[in-house]
This record gives C-alpha cells, sequence and structure tokens, in this order.
C-alpha cells in the first residue's frame, strides 16, 4: 500500500520517520514511478519549469520532475520531517543532482521568494484534514498560468485475487490504522471534486495500479513493510498485537497463500489529476460547488 494551517495542519503521520521507513519509500518509489512519470507528462512538465513538491520525503518526486524540466528547470521540495529533508539532500549530493532543493517546513505556512510554474505532490493531501484548505493556501504559491498535479490513493482497490485472508487481513490493518491516525485513504476519488472547491478548473484524470503474481511481486515486501512501520501505532489503537502480527513472518505467509491460489495482487489505485492555475477563479469569493 502506499503506501505527510496550525488550524488545519497534516494528520499524524502514523508511520513514523526511521530509516527503514525512508527506505521502505523509497522501495514504494520505485514501485509507482512509472504512473507519476506518466502523469507529469501528460500534465505538461517540462523543460525550464520551476517546480513545487509538496510533501516531498526522501526526494523521489522531486528527482523525477527534475529529470523531466531539465537543467534550466529547478525543483523545491518541502517536508516537515527534518529526517527526510537530510535524507532528500544527501541523495541529491550522491546523485550529483543541482537543480533541487530541499527545505524543511509546511509549504500551505510558508512564503517563497518565487512563484512555482508547477505544484505537484503524491500521497500527501491525504495527511491533511481538509484537502481542499490545503490546497487553496498552496495555490498563491503558484503563478497564473502554472499547472497543479497531484497523485493520491484509493486504498479500496488494493485486494488479492483469489482471496488471501492474511493479504485483506494486512489491508484491514493499515486502513484502519490510518483511519485512525487521521490519514485519508481514498483521497484519490474526491480529486475531483478538491480541485474544484478549491476554485481551480475541474481536473483530468488518470487511474493507474500495480498488480503482481508469481512468487517474486513486490508486494509481498511492500505490504509487511508498511504494517512493520504502523506496528506502533495499531498497538496503541487496539487495531492489532505483535504477536498477532507476527510481521517477520508475514511476508512469507502471503506469498504462500497467494501461490498456492495461483492468484494476483493488486496495489491500492492511484488517481492523477492536474488543471491550470487560473487567477479568477481562485478570486472569487464563492464556489457553487462548495454548497
Amino acid at each position: 500500500m502506499l503506501v505527510a494551517a496550525q488550524q488545519a495542519g497534516p494528520a499524524e503521520y502514523a508511520l513514523g520517520h526511521s530509516d527503514r521507513e525512508l527506505d521502505r519509500l523509497n522501495m514504494q518509489a520505485h514501485m509507482f514511478e512509472p504512473f507519476t512519470r506518466q502523469l507529469f507528462r501528460e500534465a505538461g512538465l517540462g523543460s525550464g519549469m520551476r517546480v513545487l513538491d509538496v510533501g516531498c520525503g526522501g526526494g523521489d518526486v522531486a528527482f523525477l520532475a527534475a529529470e523531466l524540466i531539465g537543467p534550466t528547470g529547478t525543483v523545491v521540495g518541502v517536508d516537515r520531517t527534518p529526517a527526510a529533508i537530510i535524507r532528500a539532500t544527501a541523495r541529491a549530493e550522491n546523485k550529483r543532482i543541482s537543480n533541487v532543493h530541499f527545505v524543511e517546513g509546511d509549504p500551505t505556512q510558508m512564503k517563497f521568494d518565487e512563484d512555482f510554474d508547477a505544484l505537484v505532490g503524491r500521497l500527501i493531501l491525504m495527511y491533511y484534514p481538509d484537502p481542499v484548505d490545503a490546497l487553496r493556501k498552496l495555490l498563491p504559491h503558484l503563478r497564473p498560468g502554472g499547472i497543479v498535479v497531484f497523485q493520491e490513493i484509493d486504498a479500496s482497490g488494493c485486494k488479492s485475487h483469489p482471496a488471501s485472508p492474511t493479504y485483506e487481513r494486512c489491508v484491514d490493518w493499515i486502513t484502519r490504522a490510518f483511519h485512525l491516525t487521521g490519514a485519508q485513504s481514498k483521497t484519490g476519488l474526491e480529486l475531483h471534486r478538491t480541485f474544484q472547491i478549491a476554485g481551480l478548473p475541474a481536473p483530468t484524470l488518470r487511474l493507474d495500479a500495480a498488480v503482481g503474481a508469481g512468487p517474486d511481486t513486490p508486494a509481498y515486501k511492500m505490504l509487511p513493510e508498511i504494517v512493520r512501520s504502523l506496528l506502533p501505532a495499531m498497538e496503541r489503537l487496539g487495531i492489532a498485537t505483535a504477536a498477532e502480527v507476527e510481521v517477520e513472518s508475514l511476508g512469507l505467509r502471503i506469498r504462500d497463500e497467494v501461490v498456492a491460489n495461483n492468484g494476483i495482487v493488486i496495489s491500492p489505485s492511484l488517481i492523477g489529476a492536474w488543471a491550470p492555475h487560473e487567477t479568477a477563479a481562485i478570486k472569487r469569493n464563492c464556489n457553487p460547488i462548495h454548497k
């Protein structure tokens, strides 16, 4: 699975910020990279753009954007977590990428010296209790005519077929943990409405998901790592105990069940949305869709 306004700040990031969790995010980014690349291309990210990456984490989305905009463009990645900024900055130095810069903070509360040509984010609006409010606060960073591009999940698409009881149990644990910590697991389904209520035109949409079968599917490692990161929150919230989860053997048990049934596993759906910034729409005092 994926799988982060004092008055409307992001929800608790229940996955934590350990080195292992940051490694998991890199693994997840590798799985989702083709989908995000296609989304950015269709949305119009191109040479020379100045891009703001909201909730940059370890930097994977920022590095992808930097590749698409080329050496004449600039990406600024922002994240509230110091550990993520340290990891992203070190990776940029190791990759010798000079047109990406990382800054600690919440971009809904920040000011920047220059406007941006594109505002992007992957799996980030789900952590804001009011995604519309967050998007409205982000739009002033964007120049008129710039583009807004977000990619969010619909966890209801995550399943196995024929059903693997252990896989389905993991999905349930993860979904409940997100819900009880304030994250929203179906934000992708709301992007169409979220964009319009925030004052943007109706966005163009696309949907992607990873499908795997056989003994070497990445999901057998990905799902247990999400559960591992969430386990402290799951125990605290009474969702499941470490003894129930048996995280060290979880991936093998899922693999054995799926392979025994000659089955498949499907990741959460990734729904992408993009639209142009139109100053007139942002300045409206009232939007009929919000009523």
